[in-house]
Formats: C-alpha cells, structure tokens, sequence
C-alpha cells in the first residue's frame, strides 16, 4: 500500500486517531474538574481551590491540542527537520500556557487582595492594580524573549537596548517614580489606611486619599492637605488610629496649708475617683513635687478606647469630680502665689 510523507495510511489512522481521543479527554477532564472544583471552592473559605479552578480554566485549548498532536506523532516516522520544528513549536505553546497560568495566579491573587482591603476599608486598590500590570509586562516580556531565543533569534542586543532605555527613562522620571514606589510601599507595608489619623512634622488630619503620586489628608480646620508620597515616607509619622489603649496623664497642684494626713489620703481617693470612669484603668497617683507655689501631684491612667472625644469625655468627667473631691476635702487647688518677707531696721 502506497504511503503518504513517509508513512502508511494505517500509521496515519493511528496518529489522527491519538490525537483525537487524548483531545477529546483532556477536554472533558477540564470540563469536569472545574466543575467539581467550583462546587468546591463555593464551600470552603480557602483561597487554593480557587486558584486551582482559575489554572484549570485558564488551560487553553491549543495547549491541550499540543499534548494531543505530540502523542499521536509517535505513531509517525517524521523525518529529522520537521521534527526539530514541531518540538520547537510544542516548546513555545508549552511557554505560553505556563506564562497564561502565571498570570491567572498573579490575577487570582490580586483580585483577592483588593477584595480583602476594600472590605477592611483599606485603600491602594489602583497601586496594587499597578503592580499587578508590571508583573504582567514582565512575564509577557521574559515569553518572548525565550521564545524569540528558541526560534533563533539573538535577543543579547534586543536586551542591552530594553536595559539602555529603561535606564534613560529611569532618569528622566525619577521623581515620579519616586512617588509610585513610596505609593507601593504605602500599599504593601501600610503604615497607615484611609480613615487614620496622622500627624506628619507640624500637619494634622485624617487620611482621605492614597493615590499613586500623592496622599490627602483632611485637617481638623477643613482645608486638604496633599503629600507626595515620596517625601510622606521620609517624614516622621504618629498614626492615632493605630492605638491599642490611650495613655494620659496630668498633674493637679493643693496649697501648701494642706495638713500632712489630708495630703497622704488624697491619693488613694484620686486613684479610686479615676478608676471608677468608664473604661479607664489608673496606673498611678503621686506628690510628684514640692512646687514653687503648689504641691503637686500626677496622675497617670489609659483609656481602653483611644477615641480622642471619648477621652475628652472622661477627662472631663474627672476634672469635675476632682474639683468636688477636693472641695469636700477642705482642701483647695493652688495657683501662682508670691509671698514678699519685709524686714525692717532694728528700732524701726
């Protein structure tokens, strides 16, 4: 029986026949483990079945029609050179369907970081959209170069030039740049979030934007204040929001007419007037000093709440019942005295 390119109808039959059947089952293997896998990750609260189904759906059909032409080619005689060719073209489908599944797990991973940050309230949606195009280009970029080098192409110089001219626009933009990396930084390190309350050098307001090249705050005046993120990242930063419990302390001064049992049981009733607010817990009370014009004790106490009108609310409170705990002590608060001593000649 005559044969067709070197091989035997039957041979023929063979291969066309493999390839059919390995198609047909890859595909419907696809279809049922993405199918299984959803029900799955509908479930269950963890993020690796859903990359899972992502990878699997993102498995294209001309991959699984390399696989399939591969495995019915070994029942064919192909001669040295087209062989040679086809395993360089099986090599670039196989590159291109790893680079599709790397991006479908950076896509997959990047829509669950937004996701959770906007449900925590957390801004930095755009930059990590950013970071996520850049590792995109990155992986598109490395799939050609190999594959532009398993075709035969000489990429050394292609790569120098890219080198060269990123290095040129580098420089050009480095200010901006600067901008877009601190944003980064923002995103991924979160020194702060959308609704803190910062205070930055002599500047005070709580947070209302992070963009890529700047940050906006709105002071308790009203007015916005705008950051490059840059220079927002070499300033000293004090984040309110971020108190676990708020600590206070101040100081009260009595008269030095006080008598020494009234003084030695002030404290203790001090310490039990703070501890009896709302959510305060008092660490000390002391006669901290022997004044010019005062005996003065501190107080130290903290808030469970670091709200900053909670603790108004308390001190408040504590600065009245100071005020009458005082009153009924028969004590009273001092202020700035003077006392002058004249004394005159003898016989005067």
């Amino acid at each position: 029986m005559q044969g067709y390119l070197g091989n035997q109808p039957l041979a023929w039959l063979m291969g066309l026949g493999t390839a059919f059947v390995v198609m047909a089952c890859l595909l419907g293997a696809r279809k049922i483990l993405v199918g299984r896998l959803k029900a799955l990750a509908e479930r269950t609260a963890t993020h690796l079945d859903d990359l899972a189904v992502d990878l699997i759906a993102n498995t294209r059909a001309f991959a699984l029609g390399a696989v399939s032409l591969y495995a019915g080619s070994r029942f064919l005689s192909i001669p040295a050179g087209v062989e040679t060719a086809l395993n360089r073209l099986l090599l670039i489908l196989a590159l291109l369907q790893a680079n599709l599944w790397a991006i479908a797990a950076v896509s997959s991973q990047l829509r669950r970081t937004i996701q959770l940050r906007l449900e925590g309230g957390v801004g930095g949606a755009t930059a990590l959209r950013l970071v996520g195009l850049g590792v995109k280009i990155i992986l598109w970029a490395g799939f050609l170069l190999v594959a532009l080098e398993n075709l035969g192409v000489n990429v050394t110089g292609l790569v120098t030039g890219l080198g060269i001219g990123g290095l040129a626009v580098a420089l050009a933009l480095q200010n901006l740049l600067g901008d877009l990396i601190a944003s980064l930084t923002i995103v991924l390190d979160r020194p702060f979030a959308i609704g803190d309350f910062l205070i930055v050098g002599d500047f005070l307001g709580v947070v209302e934007h992070i963009g890529l090249k700047s940050t906006r705050m709105r002071s308790l005046s009203g007015e916005q204040i705008i950051f490059p993120n840059g220079d927002l990242l070499k300033s000293r930063i004090r984040n309110f929001k971020a108190m676990g419990e708020r600590r206070v302390a101040f100081t009260f001064g009595v008269t030095y007419q006080s008598s020494h049992a009234k003084l030695v049981a002030l404290g203790p009733k001090v310490h039990a007037l703070v501890a009896g607010q709302p959510g305060a817990r008092c660490d000390r009370v002391h006669l901290k000093d022997l004044g010019d014009s005062a005996l003065v004790f501190e107080v130290v106490y903290f808030l469970e709440d670091p709200d900053f009108n909670h603790y108004m609310d308390v001190q408040q409170a504590i600065n009245l019942d100071l005020l009458q705990l005082i009153e009924m002590e028969g004590l009273a608060l001092a202020y700035p005295t003077r006392t002058v001593f004249l004394a005159g000649r003898p016989g005067l």
